[in-house]
């Protein structure tokens, strides 16, 4: 049964748990190392040059800059007085969201708060139920419900506050959709034009002994959306070519890295042909990657000739352009067929976010991946109650005495 000193160290427990985390957070977010992980956007506008690529060894990876960590929580202030506007430009919508979610918080607990002290509080106070019951309780009981006796009148108060607190969160919830989705359209219409806006994938295309599945893609959104189709490109199953040219771009860093070596220690550098570099004859470094770059590009084009010309390297799936947004929304939320297994629509993600390999995946397939992944979710969290019951039982002094028997000295003094 809970007291007010076991919310106490319930309370506190998790206080300095925040607290612990919050100063990771921030001794993480100042380390040179990290820059790039916590300022993404600012490196892709421009605005920020990494720290780690200039001054001593130890100062690339760690900051020596006591002042900065005086100041560790100085952005927070400034981020809330920040407006909407130049929020959304310097971190993006998705950041003003989850700053209004807090907000909204506020907006629907405090005021709650404040109604259920001044009014749900002393109804409940007021009585001598339990008392009377002769039952068991604390004095957090005390200001529950179990302590108005049945048949009261002032389960009245209860009633009518359960509809005001509906009534204010109904409210609240409501403007803040209407707020949060006019923010969303006018960032999409403030943004620039991508292809993803105008695309869709399409899945599972039926075979057809007749037509290819690039005639098939064609001739299908011709007749039922003639209007809006702009053009398609069939998928390939070209993981093979995607390896060589990923091989090929680490063999072009690895040139780019011997060469800068060279110009700072005119000094040709070396490195062996074995496993990882370390074993085998010793080479010249950049002459050996020249020539891996030229004998990767070769295989690269036999192997672009190779999928372009074979008929099984042909997935059943496309990406289909249109010529409006209005015609790639109803594509992507409509069903095509009367059989829902054929023909699947969703939006096109970004070109940098496709990951290729799994577009060749079966439709069978991928359904049985998702499946099993669902499964092993509904597990995962149904045994992470076992360490959040270890973690409640922290949460009064009765259960750290048991979990941690000797802390029992310093709890009972």
């Amino acid at each position: 049964m809970a007291t007010i000193k076991d919310i106490g160290v319930g309370a506190a427990f998790n206080i300095v748990t925040a607290t612990i985390f919050l100063l990771i957070f921030a001794f993480l977010r100042l380390q040179p190392i990290n820059d790039r992980i916590y300022f993404p956007k600012w490196y892709l506008k421009g605005m920020r040059d990494s720290p780690s690529s200039a001054g001593a060894a130890v100062t690339k990876y760690v900051n020596l800059n006591v002042r900065s960590y005086l100041k560790f929580l100085s952005w927070m202030p400034a981020a809330l007085k920040m407006p909407e506007e130049e929020l959304i430009e310097h971190a993006g919508l998705d950041s003003v969201v989850y700053l209004r979610i807090y907000l909204t918080g506020l907006k629907i607990f405090l005021p709650i708060t404040i109604l259920a002290f001044a009014v749900l509080v002393p109804v409940n106070w007021t009585n001598d139920t339990l008392d009377d019951l002769k039952v068991v309780h604390s004095d957090i009981d005390n200001l529950s419900i179990s302590n108005i006796p049945y048949g009261s009148k002032r389960f009245i108060a209860h009633l009518v506050m359960a509809y005001v607190f509906t009534f204010w969160t109904c409210y609240v919830l409501k403007n803040e959709y209407e707020r949060v989705a006019t923010m969303r359209l006018r960032f999409l219409a403030s943004e620039k034009r991508r292809p993803d806006q105008f695309t869709v994938l399409v899945r599972n295309i039926p075979p057809d002994p007749d037509e290819s599945v690039s005639e098939l893609v064609e001739h299908f959104f011709l007749v039922n959306h003639p209007d809006h189709y702009l053009k398609h490109q069939t998928v390939y199953n070209a993981n093979k070519l995607a390896d060589l040219v990923e091989k090929k771009k680490k063999m072009r860093n690895w040139l780019d890295y011997y060469q800068n070596k060279l110009e700072r220690k005119s000094k040709r550098p070396t490195t062996k042909t074995g496993f990882l570099g370390c074993f085998g004859s010793e080479v010249d470094a950049i002459d050996h990657c020249k020539s891996e770059i030229e004998k990767i590009g070769t295989e690269e084009a036999e192997e672009r000739k190779k999928v372009m010309k074979d008929p099984k390297s042909i997935m059943p799936a496309s990406f289909v352009s249109f010529r409006s947004r209005w015609g790639a929304a109803v594509c992507a939320q409509t069903q095509q067929t009367s059989n829902p297994t054929l023909w699947l629509t969703e939006w096109a993600p970004e070109p940098r976010d496709v990951y290729w390999s799994n577009l060749s995946i079966p439709f069978v397939s991928l359904t049985v991946r998702r499946l099993i992944i669902g499964v092993a979710f509904f597990f995962l969290n149904f045994f992470y109650v076992i360490p959040i019951a270890f973690v409640q039982t922290l949460a009064n002094l009765e259960g750290i005495e048991k979990a941690l028997p000797f802390l029992k000295p310093l709890i009972e003094s």
